[in-house]
């Protein structure tokens, strides 16, 4: 058993505070110590201080406007009209568009999966698409739906 003292490892300890605990503990939280240690080395060493706005699109998230609850409900209630008209279309198209659009799946894959020409799939998910449109254009009122 080995001694230590608490507040080496945890800050909230403001005073020392001594515990045994197993060898085992002790020589993995001095092998915690020492990784940290050898990190912020590293670290200083090759410069590798980067700052809080290093991502690429922190200005298009700043500039995102938290959506108010009209505005979601708006939202949930389109996501709703579209299942409702795309579950109107057929199986084969349903199924293409929802694999191209909703699963991001290529036309290739899809033809691939279905063991079919990717023309084939072009022309479906089309169709599905003008059949979507003309579905749409005739209820543009989302409660006639």
């Amino acid at each position: 058993m080995k001694k230590i003292n608490l507040r080496e490892y945890y800050p909230l300890y403001t005073q020392d505070t001594i515990v045994e605990v197993p060898d085992e503990v002790a020589d993995l939280l001095r092998e915690y110590k020492l990784a940290e240690a050898a990190y912020f080395l590293r670290t200083y060493r090759h410069k590798a201080y980067f700052s809080l706005d290093y991502d690429v699109n922190v200005e298009r998230d700043v500039l995102m406007a938290a959506l108010s609850p009209l505005d979601i409900l708006e939202q949930k209630e389109e996501n709703i009209r579209l299942y409702r008209v795309l579950a109107s279309l057929p199986e084969k198209q349903k199924n293409r568009i929802y694999a191209h659009y909703f699963l991001g799946m290529s036309k290739a894959d899809i033809a691939k999966a279905e063991g079919t020409h990717k023309s084939r799939i072009t022309r479906s998910i089309n169709a599905g698409l003008h059949s979507l449109e003309k579905i749409l254009k005739k209820f543009p009122d989302r409660r006639q739906l």
